[in-house]
């Protein structure tokens, strides 16, 4: 029998509003238990995890013990954790969105021996707040009533530790009820787990920075800050447009100057305001941390400032003095914060003579962020001596107003400072990217696939399925060496004479159950992570490298889209959408799919399903598929063709392969060379995603997951148009039509370099693509900008897309729709679905930048190993394609790079090229003009660069100890560099799209070292974590494109 109650709650949105909401709350006499001693498993009704039935206690942490102490919980040697629900809405109501999601994936995750007891639905459990009572108290007494409860319910069998913060329960409850313990979480680690050393280090350091921030609040310094305004002002001031909320973002080269707020929410349609709002200097941001969501007054127009446009090395002291900013944009200063997005950092301690240098008081430490955009971090420790030469994680408790800088405590160490391990390690951490390895749990769920026990498709999926093994020519066209192929294409002439086009997806819904164990970790993962030299898979490797490859020659399950296309002009009649079986006849590789198409068919030796043929079935096999692959072609340039009407975008992206020899040092950096059929295959997926984003918005229009490209702001385009008319050309950004011909007709006969370098400057003028629920938009928002297209998905690569997932599931739920049959797949509502959505756009972020940072990398360390001086790769031939107050920007045709060359040094000299070309430094000053700036020395002599020119560059490596190595450039001639070996500069050059100071990582010959000495471990450890790593995925980078309109994971860039 059901009691009715009712609760009062007080809940912040997202948006940063207060709202009260009364809600009616109903007890149950049964709850789930979650244990194995359960008396009653009926009434209970056990669903999900169960807890260890081979522990000696239980443990039940109170809310403060939550709050403070979660990453000790992590700990899985901790097991047998009840984590009470008066708990865990004490998280999620005064910590924020980022540890409450921390501790739901906890719950969630089969490896940690953890579980949820809803126990304020609990009739016994439940206690109502009496008058006058703290809402702390009556928390604590909730979870301690809760505990006995739970004690009497397994019959008295299972001890129960109830872990606090709060000596008077210590005091009150510890003897209060047999059976059930009541101590101190220090105690508790001490007595139950006395070796478990790094929780007691961790515990230790959360302490101490909890008793500094008590003893900097009693000494009550004098303030370094303003006050924050209480949350009810704020929203008041946010409503009536005095105040504005945004996302702060900081510049990363001028950290601690500059910083941006991008306007977010309701601020940003109800303002006047076209551009991010300027903080200028630490007062003025308030101790706000990057990233997180801020609420802003603008400053009088008197008082606003311009953007810096002076080249500088990632700040330091510099304040940019004499430097004359641009024109004045609105500024303004933080008063107060709506949610702190912080997260875990990686920082470097301070050498012994820093250590020395900031006082006796040895135990409070500043520590230097990896992030430049980060500030300092005050820590307490003893082992920071010890720790110097590592890269460590600490996270930040606080900022109160009266200390110059946040406070933290240390949590882990990474790796040394320079360890290839370590430094990878560190991207991940600085992305929020968890590589833990797939659970027992999680693996219990896949499919068995072995010489002893082979899989096989099932008779009943035969008879639910189209099976196209004898009808169709089924075939891939994919990266050297790739693993998971999870696209194939099919062409044929029908009866009628007309075409049928097919693209096949593998079907890996068919194996990933909605919310099992293997579902929640691929939704929380979201993505696969490619890095430089290894990737991190969102499904484990029997489904993204076997059974849901669609690898040459076996039997797989496929969801497919045929279209019906009429012979001639190739228009679309019918499309069929649906489960199908396929055999794939062929695993083709790019460069090969691309010789048959040129006619060059001694290729034909290369491809293994070729061998072994007696010489007719041979010419027979190969004219069939040339046949296709040709049609193929014509199609797609058909399809581009309309697009390319309607205004699709072509951009530039990045596509560098590292190249390594066998002792995994690199080798060469290697430019991709663009083929017709990549672009051929990339469209018969476009095609798709656009058919199936049609498909299941007809069907489900208010929870349909799409992926929109917002027109960028006009703004955005000022340099790309100012750079293009330095060289004569009009570029008209007024639609995506307009500015893909100007595009087209932006050539420079004489130099290929100018209109890749101004297709780069539109890139990165593009806004963000971005995944949403139809339901949070209007319609006329669904429009993907850079593909011309009213709607679009993701559908085509679910072996590494989570988003490509739920639209298999919205696609299956369609079909089932349209047949009347109901359907078996769970889809998220629309307000689930958006929250999914923006999980998997910061994901999507992390891959992305996790990607850039690790291929800056190695970049690094290629240059690093080479003497600047005398070696012939660190001279290049580099384009002037940005000019700045003190030196200019180049790009590196041959390697892809991007960077800054200075053209005045830190004694103030200024570069001087004489009658020979070369380049030296002499007194003399600078002056900018539009396209071009001019160096002149005090003795008369005068060098002009303009936007476009070449110039020769030295490319040599700036290493840092708290961050990562820079790639740095200097201008050595005026003169275009006139290469040796022209095979090393082939006209198919790259553009990296970076920003002015690469971040990259330590030296090859400690990470060639540390290589050398762990392989073996390396490699072990890989297999443990049922992930992939080698040398052979070197080439998925071919795969990615960084732009920001793309997502990062896509193989074909789309």
């Amino acid at each position: 029998m059901l009691q009715k109650r009712e609760k009062v709650l007080l809940l912040r949105t997202f948006q940063g509003r207060t709202l009260r909401i009364v809600r009616e709350h109903y007890l149950r006499p049964c709850v789930p238990c979650h244990s194995p001693l359960c008396p009653q498993p009926a009434a209970c009704r056990h669903d999900g995890k169960l807890l260890s039935g081979d522990v000696t206690h239980y443990v039940i942490p109170d809310w403060k013990v939550v709050q403070d102490y979660l990453e000790i919980l992590e700990f899985p040697e901790l097991k047998g954790i009840i984590f009470m629900q008066t708990a865990c809405q004490a998280v999620q109501h005064q910590r924020g969105r980022r540890q409450y999601n921390k501790l739901r994936n906890l719950l969630k995750d089969a490896r940690h021996d953890c579980i949820l007891f809803a126990n304020e639905f609990q009739q016994s459990c439940y206690l109502p707040r009496e008058r006058g009572e703290s809402m702390e108290k009556w928390q604590t007494r909730s979870i301690y009533n809760a505990a006995v409860w739970y004690y009497h319910h397994c019959q008295d069998r299972m001890p129960i530790v109830m872990v606090t913060e709060d000596e008077e329960a210590i005091q009150q409850y510890g003897s209060e009820t047999e059976g059930v313990f009541v101590i101190s979480f220090k105690n508790y680690l001490d007595n139950f787990w006395p070796d478990l050393k790094a929780a007691h280090e961790l515990c230790d350091s959360i302490l101490q920075s909890r008793r500094e921030r008590e003893n900097e609040s009693q000494e009550g310094h004098g303030k370094e800050y303003p006050e924050h305004l209480p949350l009810e002002v704020l929203e008041a001031g946010i409503k009536s447009g005095r105040y504005i909320q945004g996302i702060l973002n900081v510049n990363k080269h001028r950290a601690q100057i500059e910083a941006f707020v991008r306007l977010q929410g309701a601020s940003s349609k109800d303002s006047d305001l076209v551009s991010d709002i300027l903080i200028h200097g630490m007062k003025a941001r308030n101790r706000s941390i990057h990233g997180d969501v801020v609420v802003v007054e603008l400053l009088p127009k008197n008082e606003w400032r311009g953007r810096t446009t002076a080249l500088c090395e990632n700040d330091s002291e510099d304040k940019a003095s004499g430097e004359s900013p641009s024109e004045p944009m609105p500024t303004g200063r933080i008063v107060g914060i709506l949610q702190k997005n912080w997260r875990d950092y990686v920082v470097t301690f301070p050498s012994k003579e820093e250590v020395q240098s900031q006082g006796k008081n040895a135990q409070k430490i500043l520590v230097t962020p990896w992030d430049y955009r980060i500030p300092k971090i005050r820590i307490s420790t003893q082992q920071a001596e010890a720790l110097q030469d590592f890269r460590v994680v600490v996270r930040i408790d606080s900022w109160e107003s009266t200390s110059v800088y946040p406070n933290g405590h240390f949590v882990r160490v990474l790796g040394k400072i320079g360890d290839l391990e370590g430094e990878i390690a560190t991207i991940l951490v600085e992305n929020s990217i968890s590589v833990v390895p797939f659970s027992e749990a999680q693996m219990c769920e896949m499919p068995v696939n072995t010489p002893e026990h082979p899989w096989k498709v099932s008779p009943g999926e035969e008879r639910e399925r189209r099976d196209l093994r004898k009808t169709h020519l089924v075939f891939s066209i994919d990266p050297k060496g790739c693993e998971d192929v999870d696209d194939t294409l099919s062409v044929r002439t029908l009866n009628t004479g007309d075409l049928e086009l097919g693209v096949h997806i593998a079907d890996v819904t068919h194996f990933v159950a909605p919310d099992s164990y293997i579902d929640i970790e691929a939704r929380t993962r979201a993505t696969t992570y490619y890095l430089a030299d290894r990737r991190y898979d969102m499904l484990p490797s029997i489904l993204s490298a076997d059974l849901c490859s669609l690898l040459g020659g076996v039997d797989r399950y496929a969801v497919s889209v045929m279209w019906e296309l009429d012979e001639t002009s190739y228009e679309i009649k019918k499309v069929w959408y649906g489960r199908t079986i396929i055999r794939s006849a062929y695993k083709l590789f790019y460069e090969a799919a691309q010789e048959l198409l040129d006619g060059n068919f001694s290729v034909v030796d290369d491809i293994p399903e070729f061998q072994g043929l007696d010489e007719k079935s041979r010419q027979d096999k190969l004219e069939e598929l040339v046949w296709a692959i040709g049609k193929l072609t014509d199609i797609a340039r058909h399809v581009r063709a309309k697009r390319d009407r309607c205004g699709a975008l072509e951009l530039e992206g990045v596509e560098v392969r590292v190249q390594l020899d066998e002792k995994k040092n690199i080798h060469d950096l290697i430019p991709k060379q663009p083929l017709e059929v990549h672009e051929t295959v990339a469209e018969c997926m476009i095609l798709a995603n656009h058919w199936v984003a049609k498909k299941i918005w007809e069907s489900f229009p208010h929870q349909a997951l799409l992926r929109q490209h917002p027109p960028p702001h006009q703004e955005f385009f000022s340099e790309l148009r100012e750079c293009a008319r330095a060289k004569g050309f009009f570029i008209d950004t007024r639609s995506n039509k307009t500015l893909a011909d100007s595009l087209d007709n932006a050539n420079d006969p004489s130099d290929p370099i100018v209109n890749r370098l101004l297709r780069s400057m539109a890139t990165q003028a593009m806004s963000n693509a971005l995944y949403f629920s139809t339901g949070a938009c209007a319609e006329e928002e669904f429009h993907h900008y850079g593909l011309a297209l009213d709607k679009y998905t993701h559908f085509t690569s679910p072996i590494r897309r989570y988003s490509d997932i739920v639209v298999h599931r919205l696609l299956m739920a369609a079909i089932s729709k349209d047949k009347k049959v109901e359907s078996k797949e769970n889809l998220f509502s629309n307000k689930d679905l958006e929250e999914l959505c923006r999980h998997i756009n910061n994901r999507n972020r992390a891959a992305q930048h996790s990607q850039k940072q690790s291929t800056e990398l190695f970049q690094c360390m290629y240059f690093k190993d080479k003497d600047s001086e005398t070696d012939e790769r660190c001279i290049s031939d580099g384009v002037i394609y940005s000019i700045r107050t003190n030196g200019v920007l180049v790009f590196i045709p041959r390697f892809g790079i991007k960077g800054a060359a200075y053209l005045k040094n830190k004694d103030g000299l200024v570069i001087s090229c004489g009658p020979d070309s070369h380049s030296k430094w002499k007194p003399g000053f600078l002056q900018r003009f539009q396209n071009k700036i001019t160096s002149t020395t005090t003795g008369g002599e005068s060098v002009t660069f303009h936007l476009f020119d070449h110039v020769t560059v030295r490319i040599f490596v700036q290493a840092s100890r708290c961050h990562s190595d820079t790639i740095r450039l200097e201008i050595i001639s005026n003169k275009p560099y006139m290469i040796p070996n022209t095979e090393l500069f082939h006209q198919s050059s790259l553009l990296l799209k970076s920003e002015l100071v690469k971040e990259v990582t330590r030296s090859v010959e400690e990470a060639q070292l540390a290589q050398e000495v762990k392989v073996n471990l390396i490699q072990e450890e890989y297999q443990e974590y049922c992930q992939t790593k080698g040398r052979s995925l070197y080439t998925l980078l071919e795969e990615i494109r960084d732009l920001a309109l793309l997502d990062v994971s896509s193989n074909y860039g789309i």
